[in-house]
């Protein structure tokens, strides 16, 4: 079955009556776990996007704090989960600000993972730190003038205390 084009369905949501819609934003919501999660937060977290980047630094503070450093293989596979999370949860705000609040946190929480991790150093997660890094970079650009000067004075200071570690 090939999806029809979102001019299609934009035409076809059209035409329902609400009560329709609303059957139809039910069904998606049931049907996997991503669309009941956006559903979530176009719903009850859009409005208060602070308390939305809030609730995900805790979430990703308390998946941290349950990786097993004692195993390099499990960690990794721990720190890509929360990755995955934290793109997934940018996805559904699609605000730059957010995005780059959210990933300079990570990368915040990568870096005290990265000291902890046995081993000594873990050069999967320093790469994947540069990656994220340089991503920052990127994202930062595309803010206003003022949130960028902010958010680059934060992401120097992390930069330079990955350097003298």
């Amino acid at each position: 079955m090939k999806p029809a084009s979102i001019k299609e369905l934009k035409y076809e949501l059209g035409n329902r009556s609400e009560k329709e819609l609303i059957e139809l934003c039910l069904k998606m919501a049931k049907f996997k776990k991503d669309n009941k999660e956006l559903l979530n937060y176009l719903l009850f977290e859009s409005d208060d996007e602070e308390g939305y980047v809030a609730s995900i630094k805790a979430e990703m503070e308390e998946e941290f704090a349950v990786l097993n450093t004692k195993s390099f293989y499990i960690a990794k596979k721990g720190v890509w989960r929360v990755q995955r999370t934290i793109k997934k949860y940018i996805r559904y705000s699609k605000n730059k600000e957010t995005e780059v609040e959210l990933m300079l946190y990570f990368c915040q929480k990568l870096h005290e993972l990265h000291q902890n991790v046995a081993g000594g150093i873990s050069y999967v997660l320093k790469n994947l730190l540069d990656r994220q890094i340089a991503a920052l970079y990127k994202s930062i650009d595309k803010l206003h003038e003022d949130l960028q000067y902010d958010y680059n004075l934060e992401l120097e200071e992390l930069v330079e205390e990955i350097k003298s570690s």
